[in-house]
């Protein structure tokens, strides 16, 4: 009777071991080809945006890493915690939300270098070729400027676990920011029309279950299955970014920057939806610091003078 209940928890050991074994195997699309880069919530709101009565010519000059900040070691000393593309992000976001017509300021040098080349070409020996003819470049005018100014790592981390009879189960999970700055320039006077801050909380987290039992008088079973799933920081930096140029252009229709080509869709749900948001933002900031009552009998008092 011993040995059937032995060979009864063996066969259950195996097939555990087996289950688990066929959880934790790598996923089946690890050689996957390359696709576009997926969209985020705030990127359907960007292609959503009604249009504009007229694009605006906008530069970008760069976009750079302001947090000075380094991945931890041991994965490197050398290499940066948030993407140095931000620029290529600002530029996408640009087009997508039909607002803006970018025009090439980041790698000006190279652009001057080929013009000068077509023009080197317009005067050549041969006067019966035909030479393409080159134009002038197109001024901006607005500026976009800004950065990634701040990564802020473990703002909350937490978890749980359990254990009972050699079963056991835990989850870890840990939240990091990135915060990004934007702001319009008026090439005319210098003047600033519009700043906005935005920030993504970036998510992640670990599940692991493992299972260390005797199921036998000298059987021991070991297993162990864990997943980690980590937020991609250039598409959170990407979301901010978006976010940032969003309420960029709904501050410029509230500011009266830029206008709609129908009037009628500064009521539309999307814009709408993202003047609340300015809002509940103004709400928290009196919650915050709520401003001081008057003081009836010594008015200078209460303004702190």
């Amino acid at each position: 009777m011993s040995r059937i209940i032995v060979r009864a928890s063996l066969v259950l050991a195996c097939s555990t071991v087996l289950l688990l074994a066929g959880c934790a195997a790598p996923p089946q699309n690890v050689a996957g080809n390359a696709t576009l880069t997926p969209p985020t919530r705030v990127t359907r709101d960007l292609v959503r945006l009604p249009p504009p009565k007229g694009r605006v010519l906008a530069a970008v000059y760069g976009f750079r890493d302001l947090t000075g900040q380094y991945k931890p070691s041991p994965d490197s000393s050398f290499s940066s915690q948030v993407t140095q593309g931000g620029a290529s992000f600002l530029v996408a976001a640009m087009r997508d939300s039909g607002w803006f017509t970018p025009v090439e300021r980041e790698n000006l040098q190279d652009l001057l270098t080929e013009r000068k080349i077509m023009r080197a070409l317009e005067t050549p020996d041969d006067k019966n070729r035909v030479v393409a003819q080159i134009g002038a470049l197109a001024p901006a005018n607005v500026i976009l400027e800004g950065g990634i100014v701040a990564f802020d790592s473990n703002v909350k981390t937490g978890g749980a676990g359990v254990a009972y009879l050699g079963i056991s189960a835990s989850q870890q999970y840990r939240v990091d920011q990135v915060t990004v700055n934007l702001r319009t320039v008026d090439i005319r006077n210098g003047q600033i029309l519009n700043s906005v801050s935005t920030t993504k909380t970036i998510y992640s987290y670990q599940v692991d279950v493992g299972v260390y039992k005797f199921v036998g008088f000298k059987d021991l079973l070991q297993a162990e299955v864990g997943m980690t799933r980590n937020e991609p920081q250039q598409l959170c930096v990407k979301e901010a970014i978006e976010s940032a140029v969003v309420h960029l252009i709904v501050q410029g229709l509230k500011n009266q920057t830029w206008a709609l080509k129908d009037d009628k869709d500064w009521y539309d749900p999307t814009v709408q939806r993202y003047l609340q948001e300015n809002q509940s933002y103004v709400a928290d900031m009196d919650q915050l610091d709520p401003p001081q009552a008057s003081d009836p009998i010594n008015p200078d008092k209460s303004a702190g003078i």
